[in-house]
This record gives C-alpha cells, sequence and structure tokens, in this order.
C-alpha cells in the first residue's frame, strides 16, 4: 500500500443565543470537555476546532478555565480555531454589511483572546451563495469548508473532491475545501478499523488525497447515545489511538498546513446549497414528502448514482416563505439592521458611539440562525429561542432610540411595508410599547413588544403539518420515554409525552390579536377550538386604513365590509397609544349594517406568546382576582369585564379590560414537534376570546372598547433591587 492521505477533523460546537443554562451546561460536562480529555492524551493529532461566539461568551462567563485550556492546545499547535460570524447567523439571512461585521469582529476577538492567527471560516449550517465568497474574503478570510454536495452540485465526481477549491467574487479568491458526506456519517458511529479501511481505500484510490470530517461537536457527548458510545465506551480514544498507529500514511493536519503545503485541485463556481437534509427540509411540507418518495422510488436504479447529483431539493430562503414566523423575524432584524445604519450616518457624540455599538452586538445576537428554520431538531418550534431573538432586536431598538435623543415619554406611528409582503402595515411605538398592525391581513395585531422586559408578547407559531407528523400517527399509543433520544439511526421513535398523535390538530388562521370572529350563535368552546363555526369573512379579510397623529396620542383606524352569513356588514377598529398611558393600547370596535333582531356572536381574538404554562406562578384571573388555573388552562368563563395572565417570572401583568361584559374562552395553542430529544408538545401560546351574544340593535349598531394593558411594575421592582443589591457588597473586613 503506497498511498498517502491527510485527514483533516473539523469540529463545530454550538449553542444558541438564548438556550437554557442548563442545557448548554450539560453539552459542556458531557461533550466539549471530555474532547478535550481525550484529545489531550494524543497531543501528536491536531483538529480544527470552531466554536460559535455564542458559545464562547457563555464559555468566558461560566468557565473561563475552558477558554484558559484551549490557549494551551492552540498555542502548542494542536487546535486550529475557525473564526465566522460571531452569533451563527444564516449569511444568507442578513444583510452584507452585517455578514462582514460579524466576521470582522469575532475575527478579531479570537485572535485576541487566543493570541493567534485566524484564517478561516465556517459557513453557518453551509448555507452557500456565491456572492459570499467576496464577503468573507472582505472579512480577513482566507479559506472555508462546505460539504462535497455543493461540490457535486456544480457537476464534479468523487474523485475531484479530495482538497479544496478556488472560488472567486468579483476577482476575490476563496480558497473552498470539501467536506466529506461520507465521513460525516461514519463519525463517531463506524467501528474505527472500518474508517481506517475507508481512508486506507480513498489513499489506494486518491494518493496523496485530502480527506475533510465537518460536523457538529455535540455529535461526542451531546447527541442521543452518544456520551456513553464515545466516551465510557472509548470510542474516541479507539479512533485517536488508530489514527496514531497509522501515521505513516495517514497524516491528520488542519486546514492552514494544507493551504500552505497543497496546492488547490482547480477552480470552481458553486451553486446555491447547503447539506443535503437542510434543503429536503427547506421545502414544502407535501413537496418534501414527494420528494422523498421521489429518491426512495428510484434508489435501486443501476444508474442511480449517476444520476443523484442532478437531482436536487429547496433553497434556504424558503424557510421564510414556508414559516411566515420565521419572517416576521427575519423582517424586523433587517428593519432594526436599516435603523442601525440610519443612526450610525449621523450620531457623533461619544455617548452616542457607545449605544451605537451595544446595539449593533445586539443586533448580531438577533440574527442567530437557529430559530430561524426546523429540521431535525426544535429551531423554529422552541420559544425560548425566538424570544431570545426577539429580545435582543428589541433592545437593540430601544439602544437606537437612545442614541438618536429620544427621551421620556413620547409615542410615533407609521405606515411601511413592514413585513415584506409589499402592502403596508401600521407601527404604534412609544417608549414602553411597539405594536405592529396588518391592515391587509384581517387587520391583526401581529407584534406587541413591551420594552422594559424585551419581549414580543406575539411571538407566535402557528400549527402546520410536518412530515414527521405522520411517523407520530404510525407510532400511536407508543408510551412516553424519559431516557432520551430522537429519531435514533435505525428508525426508532421516542415520545417525550404519551398520546402525541391526539395533540395533533392545525390552525386555519395566523394565531395572532385583533382576529376577528363572527360565530354562530350558541357555538361551544369545544367546537370552536376545533375549528368549527365561523360564518364571517373577517379572519383574514383585507381592512382598509389610516392614521392619525399629535404629539401625546397616534390611532389606527382599520375598517372593511364583508360578510356575515348572508349578510353584508362592516367592522371599524381604532387602536390607540397615549404618552400618557404608554403602557396600554386603546381598542375600540364598531359592528354596523347588523341585520336588526338577529342574534349575532362576535369574538375578538388574542394571543399571548412567552408566557410559559405549566407553572403554579403563571396564571389566569377575573375581574374579582379570582386565580383562573395556570396559562394551559382550558376555560369557558361567565360574563365578565376583565380578564388577566401573570407571569411572575417575567414580572409581567396583561389584562384586558372590555366595556361591555364578555364570556372569556382561553385555550392553549401546542405543537407537536421534533427535536433532538424526541417528539415533544411544546407550548407556544395563550389565545384569549372575549365574545358576546347579543341580539342586533335597530339601528344595527353595536360598540364596544377594550383596553390591553401591560404591567411590568414588578420587573421593574425585581430590575432596581438587584441594581441595589450589587451596589453594596458587604467585605470580610466590614462583618
Amino acid at each position: 500500500m503506497n498511498g498517502h492521505v491527510r485527514l483533516i477533523l473539523t469540529l463545530h460546537n454550538h449553542q444558541p443565543v438564548g438556550n437554557f443554562d442548563g442545557v448548554i451546561e450539560a453539552a459542556f460536562q458531557d461533550s466539549y470537555v471530555p474532547f478535550l480529555n481525550v484529545l489531550q492524551d494524543f497531543p501528536e493529532l491536531p483538529i480544527v476546532l470552531h466554536i460559535s461566539g455564542s458559545l464562547l461568551d457563555w464559555l468566558a462567563k461560566h468557565h473561563p478555565e475552558y477558554i484558559v485550556r484551549i490557549r494551551e492546545f492552540v498555542q502548542r499547535g494542536q487546535i486550529e480555531l475557525l473564526g465566522g460570524p460571531y452569533y451563527e447567523p444564516i449569511l444568507a439571512s442578513i444583510p452584507r454589511r452585517d455578514r462582514i461585521g460579524q466576521i470582522q469582529l469575532y475575527k478579531r476577538q479570537l485572535e485576541d483572546l487566543f493570541e493567534t492567527r485566524v484564517r478561516g471560516m465556517w459557513v453557518p449550517e453551509r448555507v452557500w451563495e456565491q456572492s459570499f465568497a467576496g464577503d468573507i474574503v472582505e472579512a480577513g478570510m482566507e479559506y472555508t469548508l462546505l460539504d462535497d454536495t455543493h461540490f457535486r452540485n456544480a457537476g464534479l465526481n468523487e474523485d475531484e473532491l479530495q482538497g479544496y477549491y478556488l472560488t472567486e467574487e468579483s476577482g476575490r479568491l476563496l480558497k473552498v475545501f470539501a467536506g466529506g458526506e461520507r465521513l460525516r456519517y461514519l463519525i463517531p458511529y463506524a467501528d474505527p478499523q472500518d474508517l481506517i479501511n475507508h481512508c486506507r481505500h480513498m489513499a489506494d484510490r486518491y494518493p496523496n488525497a485530502v480527506l475533510i470530517f465537518g460536523d457538529d461537536g455535540e455529535k461526542f457527548g451531546v447527541w442521543p447515545g452518544s456520551k456513553d458510545h464515545v466516551y465510557r465506551d472509548g470510542w474516541l480514544h479507539r479512533f485517536f489511538s488508530a489514527l496514531r498507529d497509522n501515521k505513516q500514511w495517514l497524516h491528520v493536519t488542519t486546514m492552514s498546513e494544507t493551504v500552505d503545503q497543497v496546492s488547490p485541485i482547480g477552480r470552481i463556481y458553486i451553486p446555491d446549497a447547503s447539506y443535503r437534509e437542510m434543503t429536503e427540509w427547506a421545502l414544502p411540507t407535501e413537496k418534501q414528502t414527494h420528494y422523498r418518495n421521489l429518491i426512495a422510488a428510484n434508489e435501486q436504479r443501476h444508474d442511480w448514482h449517476s444520476i443523484r447529483q442532478f437531482v436536487r431539493a429547496g433553497f434556504w430562503r424558503n424557510f421564510l416563505v414556508k414559516y411566515p414566523e420565521a419572517n416576521e423575524m427575519y423582517a424586523r432584524m433587517v428593519q432594526v439592521s436599516r435603523r442601525l445604519e440610519e443612526v450610525a450616518a449621523t450620531a457623533t457624540q461619544g455617548a452616542a458611539t457607545q449605544l451605537l455599538a451595544e446595539a449593533r452586538r445586539e443586533l448580531y445576537r438577533g440574527q442567530c440562525n437557529c430559530p430561524y428554520w426546523h429540521g431535525a431538531f426544535g429551531g423554529l418550534y422552541l420559544p425560548h429561542l425566538r424570544n431570545a431573538i426577539y429580545s435582543s432586536l428589541i433592545s437593540a431598538e430601544t439602544l437606537l432610540e437612545r442614541a438618536s435623543g429620544r427621551r421620556g415619554h413620547w409615542v410615533d406611528i407609521q405606515a411601511e411595508d413592514f413585513n415584506l409582503d409589499a402592502r403596508k402595515e401600521i407601527r404604534l411605538a412609544g417608549d414602553r410599547l411597539i405594536a405592529y398592525l396588518s391592515p391587509g391581513k384581517g387587520g391583526h395585531l401581529y407584534e406587541l413588544d413591551v420594552r422594559q422586559i424585551r419581549t414580543n408578547l406575539l411571538a407566535t407559531l402557528n400549527r402546520r403539518p410536518e412530515p414527521y407528523h405522520d411517523r407520530v400517527r404510525q407510532h400511536a399509543g407508543q408510551p412516553a420515554s424519559d431516557s432520551g433520544g430522537g429519531v435514533d439511526p435505525n428508525g426508532g421513535v421516542r415520545f417525550k409525552q404519551p398520546d402525541l398523535d391526539q395533540r395533533l390538530q392545525y390552525d386555519a388562521w395566523p394565531r395572532k390579536s385583533l382576529v376577528d370572529h363572527f360565530l354562530q350563535p350558541g357555538l361551544t368552546h369545544e367546537n370552536f377550538t376545533h375549528g368549527h363555526g365561523e360564518i364571517g369573512d373577517f379572519v383574514e379579510g383585507v381592512y382598509l386604513s389610516k392614521i392619525r397623529r399629535s404629539d401625546e396620542r397616534v390611532e389606527a383606524t382599520m375598517w372593511r365590509e364583508g360578510k356575515l352569513g348572508p349578510f353584508q356588514v362592516k367592522v371599524t377598529k381604532t387602536i390607540s397609544l397615549s404618552s400618557h398611558q404608554a403602557g396600554s393600547l386603546e381598542i375600540s370596535y364598531a359592528l354596523e349594517h347588523l341585520p336588526a333582531g338577529l342574534p349575532i356572536h362576535f369574538g375578538i381574538e388574542f394571543n399571548f406568546a412567552a408566557m410559559a404554562a405549566s407553572a403554579h406562578d403563571r396564571y389566569f384571573y377575573n375581574d374579582r382576582g379570582t386565580n383562573l388555573g395556570q396559562l394551559e388552562t382550558i376555560n369557558s368563563t361567565t360574563p365578565s369585564s376583565r380578564i388577566g395572565l401573570v407571569d411572575e417570572w417575567l414580572g409581567l401583568d396583561v389584562s384586558i379590560d372590555v366595556s361591555q361584559p364578555a364570556s372569556f374562552w382561553t385555550q392553549p395553542i401546542q405543537t407537536v414537534s421534533q427535536s433532538e430529544s424526541g417528539f415533544e408538545l411544546v407550548h407556544q401560546s395563550c389565545s384569549v376570546m372575549p365574545h358576546w351574544e347579543f341580539m342586533a340593535p335597530a339601528d344595527g349598531t353595536w360598540r364596544v372598547t377594550l383596553i390591553l394593558s401591560l404591567d411590568t411594575s414588578a420587573a421593574q421592582a425585581r430590575e432596581l433591587a438587584e441594581r441595589s443589591a450589587t451596589r453594596f457588597v458587604p467585605s470580610l473586613e466590614s462583618k
């Protein structure tokens, strides 16, 4: 055997912005630390490591000793660090200025912290568009890593993928490595000897080839069953031992050493792509199922190996079409980014400059990719990740208001295309609240930001079909498992709660607020929860609108003439925000042209996200202050003038007061989603609907006023107490 190959082992360690400390701590103990413990015993084996900036920030705060340890590996040449955009955004999802800014910021951070030169970078989720090449080079990077799938999409065959290529954009050259999908599936599942045999086969077939493994470091200890397999059963130690034993022909190396010693294979332009699974997930649900069936039906063809590379799935950006909630975050992020550039162009004072730097950091945090899409892991379906994105974006915008000189109590109103649908939305803003209305879609209130607690109470998520729901149905009756693990490599399925097949339900309209329902008289709550009883066309109908403003009050009025059964009626709703009552919205409704003397059943649906369920300190209450149960409670109340929701952890009290007593229906909106720990039921929002049944007046007009109040005094009191506690910490001498 005369062949010789280079092997580059690249690990990508990442935790999302907003992930729970306990989850990250478990990954630290189960994966990040034990991996270094094993690597330390093999000083002759170098690896390439990418730590996302969000994880690095957490490590610096919670485990600075780990940073010191990584620095030691770097200084002795056993770890090459890769850079990348600081907070792990999908490059396609952020403006070009932010791509370059994030990469440059993280490069400086790594070089300062680890006293090393950072030459290459990790592309988040390997989502690639050719224009990125120029941005990456402009940000100071020489090379990066993509999958061999990207190169196959460009028409290359396996024997052309054993190394790296040059690509360029506007004359800026970038070196791009082709990571092997086969190695991604073998490591760490195959027996180490089988991996050596694979490398030997490649050495014989492609002498002097460069083999690249690049995948999540969490495969080594966090993924289901991997901790025992990799560490307790000694897989990693045996793998490293096998690499050391075969060092005569199998040279474990780094990207930097390779580009310095090995010539590029050639030049290539890489089509828009990501790793294969990601492109499947980006397809609409029905097309995803069709695509998988198509692949399965053709895999037995004798010529499939030559056809497969020309069969492609979806495009990452279409996650923003597949999931409107992802587009809402994206559009909001773009808006904040644009606003930051506008303020930066005029800010010159030192204090404003500091505020801009803080705002830019918050914007970058709000670009973390994880909740902008959904695949095998929770992603978009995890409320705490969506909440973290909005928290950073709201914080960034508030900092920008300060940087632009806005102080005290104020209100403002604008009409622009805020969500990129070619229609104008309305934005009411003040020093405490920001509300977005969509006249073109039901006149909905689709975002409601509470500045004090940096929370969007309408970061909701609809229940919709997913391809894996078929598997949930197929395994109906399987008991819940608390042993951890999601969909395992052998096709097994684990459920975190029982009877999830019975919880599959899909929404017929967006779970937002100010959703206007004309319902069948006498309709029961149970029938409504199953989507029955709608007899109007106002839920998603187009409303006309106008705005009014003064220094102390702004308001948006929206109206629509539509159908109530066979009748034509008109609904007008006016939403007002006052600088004197900056923590509440006044909402006035007028129903006109009602058919006199006929029974009317009208409801106004609200949804509240970011307020968790199944906790004793999160609950409903009525106008008498009576506790109506935790926030996942299904209620159908007798008529009253108020309903409230309290989240003591957030320090938030939300109340809806009505001028005409209403019955209130409440229900949880819960999704069945797929995550690394199994199929699970996730609480997304509380649906609260005041509804009225009455006989239409003789003049055909009925009115009601609602006050939506958001009280954050508990959060403010807690914040003041925490600040006071940190001002004076008794020293030992003072005791």
